[in-house]
């Protein structure tokens, strides 16, 4: 999905890929809501870190779909019919490769459960 306030953070994702970490990941996740407010996280892996709550869970999701946030593996969760929109961004590397991520979910908690964890925060 494309969004149109990627411009700006292309050269963040470009500074965040370093030859210093081409076998894990270095990651910036965001979670815009429609209220205006963004939560940011960082995340590493191999070995996790960052400041994820859960780089270990959030990592695993990542290595199950190969570094491909379009095939993170779902979670099974209970989450309210509520349309309170968030949008997920990543932004870094994995593996090497350059990452530029972003999807909008009906509210904060499909987001968490559709992304493995990824955006559990």
């Amino acid at each position: 999905m494309s969004i149109s306030f990627f411009g700006p953070v292309i050269a963040s994702a470009l500074a965040l890929t370093s030859p210093a970490h081409p076998a894990g990941a270095t990651l910036s996740l965001a979670l815009h809501n429609s209220s205006g407010a963004v939560s940011t996280v960082t995340l590493e892996c191999e070995p996790p870190g960052g400041t994820h709550p859960k780089p270990v869970h959030a990592c695993r999701a990542l290595g199950i779909a190969d570094g491909d946030f379009d095939s993170l593996p779902h979670e099974g969760a209970m989450c309210p019919w509520i349309w309170s929109p968030v949008t997920a961004t990543a932004t870094g590397s994995w593996r090497g490769s350059p990452v530029l991520f972003g999807h909008t979910y009906p509210n904060w908690c499909v987001a968490a459960a559709e992304s493995g964890g990824v955006f559990a925060f």
